[in-house]
């Protein structure tokens, strides 16, 4: 199983993440750092995770293969 991770302490509170992929990226209202609300995201959204990972300036974001 793949599964989403982020990196705060490398999160610059750009948004990209958040305008690729809303139904699995958000932003904390009091920092404006990312927050992964579905780390195992449906399968639909998959391709705008990859886009949101690929497309993050600061390397926040990544995939991990996870043992079910």
């Amino acid at each position: 199983m793949r599964k989403v991770v982020a990196d705060t302490t490398k999160c610059m509170g750009n948004g990209v993440c958040v305008m690729t992929a809303p139904r699995v990226f958000t932003q904390g209202e009091d920092d404006g750092l990312v927050r992964v609300i579905s780390p195992v995201p449906d399968p639909q959204d998959w391709d705008a995770v990859e886009l949101a990972v690929n497309s993050c300036p600061s390397g926040t974001l990544g995939i991990v293969d996870v043992d079910e």
